[in-house]
């Protein structure tokens, strides 16, 4: 592929210095209207979506079944902490849950389902990772380079989620460790932990699932902690007979349990967002839960937080807080200094001897690996972008610079309190009416503007100043280097609902044409609708 320099005008018809990183496929390369990267959730609800409506897609799939998250990740005792009722496609539902929290077999089950009956298989490339997704300033199409061949798109799908590469920690002398040493995300199920000293280092919602369920298995299990999680009682219970015959034969009866569970989570957002306080009436809960399950003051006082309920994520769990109080287990709060060929150093000179690392350390969430290989049109990739401009997105969906591409739980939409599907399916049809705009407009590629973009996440980071995570105490991952909180919505859900229901065509720049020379003139790209077009977008 040869790169060729082109030059984009600003809104205002003036041409906007820059290079564009800009690659032609050759002749005879396969072409879709829509490429998708990744087949999890939002992957697998952009294609179904686009399916519906008869949109030509490919689905780039680097593993060889769909799942995302819930495929990779089989630690034992892996659970939603989302009640199964929310956590599944609105338009899927799914009667038979057996719990009230979905477990990873029946999500893994439940996505591979949807995607048989939905029909996308066909649609998906299994075993084709992306490497490289250029815009390509002479077509107006995305140029895709998988490692099963390239494709060319008119849209780009950014899918592949924000649990999706794990987070290896910068642990000094890790890789001199002789034992083995595994990520959570990765479990090692040909290794047996059965007599084995083992260490968690992490303390977080795969920590507080994984303990219990290798406690009873180790000789010694030492968790690594170097913060103490809020965790509150579990509710899930088993589904009763009664409740999946009814679901089953009055669909509206799980619709309305839906919507239950929706509204009683957005009850949340008082604390978290409005109004602070209010979250103490939690922390007075998960002290109780904590008193009644551990005894020892000692141990007591190493698992308390010292921050806001909230500020950090909120966990669910009725044998974590047991597993840590059995005799085999030790709480380790010192900072590990080194890991040594046989055991973890820790900063008060003591030296663990350990047999087996499972890293329970998250992931890579606001660095993922695949922003390193989209570039847009000035040839910065998605990374520098955020690297040197901060981690933003306008409706969390789209970035200037690269037209006509779409982030799905991207910046901003995180949740702290509900489920992310909400967030993701308002994305598919904000994306829809996307599609349909440029097909009404006859529009090549549509670009967000600076303006509105800026004035949005402006507007977002007002929104965040009095909430638990900024006013909490804690220090998450949420927060970026400037203290800026990029990965949650700090409002009500049906808020960016709301704002998710028509494309609004105000916000971005229009292409008509793409030039081979590179220049777009001030006809090829306007702001907004071309004068014959109401500007109410889709």
């Amino acid at each position: 592929m040869s790169p060729t320099a082109s030059r984009r005008t600003g809104h205002d018809g003036r041409a906007v210095p820059g290079t564009a990183a800009s690659f032609t496929a050759p002749a005879g390369t396969p072409h879709a209207r829509v490429a998708v990267i990744g087949a999890g959730f939002a992957g697998l609800g952009t294609a179904i979506a686009l399916r519906k409506r008869g949109i030509g897609t490919v689905v780039f799939e680097r593993a060889d079944e769909v799942g995302g998250t819930w495929r990779d990740n089989t630690y034992p005792g892996c659970q939603c902490d989302v009640p199964s009722s929310l956590y599944s496609f609105s338009f899927a539902p799914n009667p038979d849950w057996t719990r009230t929290y979905p477990t990873q077999p029946e999500l893994g089950a439940y996505l591979r389902r949807c995607a048989e009956e939905s029909g996308v298989l066909p649609d998906i490339r299994f075993g084709h990772t992306v490497v490289d997704a250029s815009w390509d300033a002479a077509t107006a199409r995305w140029a895709v380079q998988t490692t099963g061949g390239t494709w060319t798109a008119d849209i780009l799908v950014v899918a592949n989620g924000p649990l999706a590469e794990p987070a290896i920690p910068e642990l000094p002398g890790l890789d001199t460790f002789e034992g083995t040493t595994f990520h959570s995300a990765a479990w090692d199920h040909q290794h047996d932990l059965s007599g084995e000293r083992v260490a968690v280092v992490g303390t977080g919602a795969s920590a507080v699932q994984i303990v219990p369920g290798i406690q009873p298995v180790a000789s010694r299990l030492l968790l690594f902690q170097r913060t103490p999680p809020w965790v509150l009682p579990h509710p899930d219970r088993p589904t009763r007979t009664a409740e999946r015959a009814l679901y089953r034969m009055f669909p509206p009866a799980q619709r309305l349990a839906r919507a239950g569970v929706y509204w009683s989570r957005e009850l949340l957002v008082l604390g978290m967002v409005k109004r602070p306080p209010l979250m103490r009436l939690l922390e007075g809960i998960a002290r109780a839960h904590l008193r009644r399950h551990v005894p020892d003051p000692v141990l007591r006082a190493k698992l308390t937080p010292a921050y806001a309920a909230g500020c950090k994520r909120l966990l669910l769990s009725n044998r974590y807080f047991p597993a840590v109080g059995q005799p085999n287990v030790d709480v380790i709060t010192e900072p590990i200094a080194e890991v040594r060929p046989r055991g973890i150093a820790t900063a008060d000179g003591t030296e663990h001897p350990v047999d087996t690392i499972v890293l329970a350390t998250g992931f890579r969430v606001t660095d993922n690996p695949t922003f390193e290989r989209l570039h847009g049109t000035t040839g910065r990739s998605l990374a520098q972008t955020w690297a040197e401009d901060g981690l933003r997105a306008y409706l969390g969906s789209t970035v200037p610079g690269f037209p006509n591409m779409f982030v799905m739980a991207g910046p901003n939409t995180g949740i702290g309190h509900t489920s992310l599907l909400v967030m993701i399916e308002a994305q598919i049809h904000y994306l829809l009416g996307a599609i349909e705009t440029l097909d009404r407009t006859g529009a090549k590629a549509f670009d967000v503007l600076p303006e509105p973009f800026a004035a949005y996440n402006e507007s977002l980071q007002r929104s965040m100043a009095g909430t638990v995570w900024l006013t909490g105490g804690c220090a998450s991952w949420y927060l970026d280097a400037e203290g800026r909180n990029t990965t949650l919505w700090p409002d009500w859900t049906w808020r960016f609902w709301m704002r998710t229901r028509h494309f609004d065509l105000a916000a971005y720049q229009q292409i008509f044409s793409a030039v081979a020379a590179g220049d777009l003139s001030t006809d090829d790209s306007v702001a907004g609708p071309p004068p014959a077009m109401a500007t109410n977008g889709a």
